[in-house]
């Protein structure tokens, strides 16, 4: 399964605005700065994540988005889910309906596609570790390998 990079985007301007705080609000065009995207696309990740109630925004001269929770009750899936849907990452069409077995008896199709349920259930599993896994979580990881990112990451945004 491939998810669209307004993920990552969406994940990585997350990890920041935890590191700047609830105390002050960032605007759209500073984050897309910070790792030089495009301020239009990045702006549809936020509405997306505003929608879902993980960030909120706030108008004026000294508005931008804020984390709306705190980054322990944010989940990976919660972020995953804002910007690709909540829709099923694999759909079965029931093509073997379609095959030389549509032949046999009525009965031959009662039971659930053995394809789509090994599907259903590994997309379970995956989004079940991404439930798991909050946004501290991830900021505990990046303190524990390179513990000057939050310092730095606040003075980048404190100065542009």
């Amino acid at each position: 399964m491939r998810m669209s990079e307004g993920v990552e985007w969406a994940m990585h301007t997350c990890l920041n605005l935890a590191w700047v705080g609830p105390e002050r609000a960032v605007p759209a065009a500073r984050l897309a700065a910070f790792y030089d995207l495009p301020p239009a696309y990045l702006g549809k990740q936020l509405q997306a994540l505003v929608q879902a109630d993980i960030a909120s925004s706030s108008p004026g001269p000294r508005g931008g988005f804020r984390l709306a929770r705190e980054p322990e009750t944010i989940t990976l899936m919660d972020i995953v889910t804002a910007i690709e849907g909540p829709e099923k990452a694999f759909r079965c069409s029931e093509i073997r309906r379609r095959g030389p077995q549509r032949e046999v008896s009525q009965g031959a199709f009662d039971h659930p596609c053995h394809v789509s349920w090994a599907m259903r259930e590994a997309e379970l599993a995956w989004r079940r570790q991404l439930a798991a896994k909050t946004l501290a979580d991830v900021q505990k990881t990046v303190l524990r390998s390179s513990p000057g990112i939050p310092e730095r990451t606040r003075r980048w945004f404190a100065d542009h």
